[in-house]
């Protein structure tokens, strides 16, 4: 039977949650917009420090908006496990930690797909360096982060498991099938485009895309769960309506005698 419990104690961390969805994404967006503009390059420790010497405002701008937002979704797997846990507590738990602290994980390192904040310095270093030795010591020391930034992460994996495992929990409540089957097309999708993130490139982009579509999705449907959770509150606590300085229920006015 599924089950869907009215929490109105949990409404307004329903609240936050979707807008932490929303904003993922907005953010995420802003982020690809300033890529589009100036682009870093992918490869090369010489080109990339010279790019950001040329361009630190823009750069670091990316690389805040792409690495910052990652707490937002850590957010986002909480509340998805308290509006499911009545379903099935156990796969609800599990699919909420496996989805929600690799986010967490990716924001305690400082690099993306398209660059590091590290690099910023090592940049600043690499324009001071006096003699051609040092400034090749910092072009191979910005190649190896680049190349970490580059390389397949077991998070971005469990990322992708844990939105499918979460999916399958909605299957079987009473939130959006529509939401449910997203879930699991972005989590298959993304777990194929992670794996195979240079021998398929074009996984990766449909993954994200979907990703995307996906948390504005499930904001939307934390947003309507706040204020149907609001309702209810209100709904079953008539004292919430009450005038201020009257128990609910006893006269506005008194009549004198």
């Amino acid at each position: 039977m599924n089950r869907q419990p009215s929490d109105p104690e949990y409404a307004q961390l329903y609240r936050v949650a979707g807008v932490a969805s929303l904003l993922y994404v907005l953010l995420s967006v802003a982020a690809l917009a300033i890529d589009f503009a100036a682009p870093p390059p992918a490869t090369g420790g010489v080109e990339t420090l010279e790019f950001i010497a040329g361009h630190k405002v823009t750069y670091i701008a990316e690389q805040i908006l792409w690495i910052a937002p990652d707490i937002l979704p850590v957010l986002t797997f909480l509340a998805l496990y308290l509006a499911l846990r009545h379903v099935d507590r156990g796969l609800a738990l599990v699919s909420a930690a496996v989805g929600g602290i690799p986010w967490a994980v990716l924001l305690a390192i400082p690099v993306s797909s398209r660059g590091s904040l590290v690099l910023v310095t090592l940049s600043d270093w690499y324009m001071a360096a006096a003699t051609p030795e040092l400034r090749d010591r910092y072009a191979t020391a910005a190649e190896a982060i680049i190349a970490e930034g580059n390389t397949p992460a077991i998070a971005g994996v469990l990322a992708a498991v844990g939105i499918l495992l979460v999916s399958l929990v909605m299957l079987r409540s009473t939130l959006p099938r529509t939401l449910a089957w997203l879930g699991i097309a972005t989590g298959v999708v993304g777990v194929a485009s992670e794996v195979l993130r240079y021998a398929a490139p074009m996984f990766y982009s449909v993954y994200g895309l979907l990703l995307w579509a996906w948390f504005v999705m499930v904001g939307i449907v934390l947003l309507r769960l706040a204020s149907s959770h609001r309702g209810h509150a209100a709904s079953t606590n008539p004292a919430a309506g009450a005038t201020p300085g009257h128990r609910s229920g006893s006269p506005s006015t008194i009549d004198p005698p």
